[in-house]
């Protein structure tokens, strides 16, 4: 399992960090946001790539597991 920690970055950082790690192409991957644009993008991105993705947040952050079935 892959972590990426995107924590701090304003869109459209952490979906590029999210395309990149996902390039290894693991069946799941854990990312870490801070604030809802940059949950939503990564979100879409992660569907768009065929993975399910799960958001839990905590204290304004946001933990999304995308895992591919």
């Amino acid at each position: 399992m892959n972590e990426i920690d995107a924590r701090g970055l304003a869109c459209p950082e952490p979906v590029m960090l999210t395309r990149q790690a996902m390039q290894s192409r693991e069946k799941r991957y854990t990312i870490l946001v801070d604030n809802a644009a940059a949950r939503e993008n990564v979100t879409r991105y992660a569907e768009h790539e065929g993975y399910t993705v799960t958001v839990t947040e905590q204290d304004g952050e946001y933990r999304l597991e995308a895992e591919k079935v």
